[in-house]
């Protein structure tokens, strides 16, 4: 249990609102510990999540504690202890754990603790197969295809018919053809 102090900071108020807001923005939280890397590699690692649309914020555990707790979130201060970074996900956050996992193999120090997607609460392994699950993207797309199948083969059945017709049109004619010309 943290310790209530009598009076309340305006510069941690204000930190903590501005955590509450970007957590608020995006549904899927993936919690690291970064300790070990370089300056390099989290510009690196910064750059790759945001061309997927998600943030990579280092956070006081108290005030993500905090935060969560306004946001009447699941209980993720289990994963709030040590040196915590955030990547907030606003959507495909299993893309965003695929991107932090293949982050882990090139810079082991970079930990994955877990996640909260959704209102469900992962611990590392749980998110490390949530990142083995097909995008949305990829899934909407093999919907797609299973829905258009049916209706391909249908439009292909439809049209063998007139063109079977035409075939054996042509035979006889052919046929009679060759008879006259006998």
């Amino acid at each position: 249990m943290a310790i209530v102090a009598k009076k309340i900071q305006d510069i941690k108020v204000k930190s903590i609102n501005e955590l509450k807001d970007a957590f608020q923005a995006a549904p899927d939280f993936i919690f690291a510990d970064y300790r070990g890397l370089t300056v390099g590699q989290i510009t690196g690692l910064r750059k790759l999540l945001r061309n997927k649309g998600a943030e990579f914020k280092v956070v006081k555990n108290n005030f993500a504690r905090i935060a969560f707790e306004q946001l009447s979130a699941p209980d993720v201060s289990g994963y709030l202890t040590g040196p915590t970074a955030v990547t907030i996900s606003p959507k495909d956050a299993n893309e965003v754990a695929k991107i932090l996992l293949d982050f882990t193999k090139e810079s082991p120090a970079l930990k994955v603790k877990g996640g909260l997607v959704g209102q469900s609460v992962y611990d590392a392994k749980q998110v490390e197969a949530f990142s083995k699950l097909p995008g949305r993207l990829e899934l909407i797309s093999m919907l797609m295809s299973v829905m258009n199948g049916p209706a391909r083969n249908l439009a292909a059945a439809l049209n063998d018919i007139p063109s079977r017709l035409v075939r054996t049109v042509k035979a006889i004619a052919d046929k009679k053809a060759e008879g006259g010309a006998a």
